[in-house]
């Protein structure tokens, strides 16, 4: 598997959704957040997006978002983060455990992504993301298997306000499993309020 051409799709096809201002729809909007949704392309599910200003640089907020040794601190939807293989300096698999959610209605997901680093002009940092197939890590009858279509972080700093960011979330999840698709859509915006809250307190109290 060309793990290197993957990615490339990948952040070609997170940079064209940042690209997109057409079709959105607002899903809510709390705490700061504003996410809002669209039909996807990839799936017959949704896109969500979620925005949020974050305090600090890209080149510090995007390495505090995936890394684990950081993500596992934060993010409190994530049970298990690591990493299970290097393919290059900017590329990495990635292996991520959920908890259950919505009272225990959505079961502990697993998913198995490759994650790529991707650098654009203006001090934007991103992160682009798509579920693999990973010979190593096979499904495990403890968790859901889901997977991740095409989704990442696009971070831009703010020169209007110094030291501020502005982070866009893509996020286009199945949760596999026999979850009715209003229960998955209902918890989704929720889930993007709360990943973008837990970067700002996160990333102030490891300052």
């Amino acid at each position: 598997m060309d793990y290197l051409q993957i990615a490339d799709e990948v952040a070609q096809k997170i940079w064209s959704y940042n690209q997109d201002d057409s079709g959105w729809k607002l899903a809510k909007n709390s705490k700061n957040v504003t996410v809002s949704w669209k039909p996807s392309n990839e799936y017959a599910g949704n896109l969500y997006r979620g925005e949020g200003i974050i305090e600090d640089t890209p080149e510090k907020i995007i390495p505090f978002m995936y890394l684990p040794e950081y993500r596992n601190k934060w993010d409190t939807a994530v049970k298990s983060y690591t990493f299970l293989e290097r393919i290059d300096q900017d590329t990495v698999i990635s292996h991520t455990i959920t908890h259950s959610y919505g009272l225990g209605l959505i079961s502990s997901r697993d998913f198995v992504d490759l994650i790529n680093v991707k650098r654009y002009e203006g001090g934007i940092v991103t992160t682009n993301s798509a579920s693999v197939d990973y010979l190593k890590r096979p499904p495990s009858p403890s968790h859901i298997r889901g997977h991740n279509n095409p989704c990442g972080y696009i971070c831009s700093p703010l020169p209007e306000t110094p030291g501020h960011s502005k982070l866009v979330v893509f996020i286009q999840p199945d949760l596999g499993g026999m979850l009715p698709r209003s229960v998955v859509e209902s918890a989704i915006p929720n889930n993007i309020v709360n990943l973008i809250n837990d970067t700002r307190t996160g990333i102030k109290a490891m300052c």
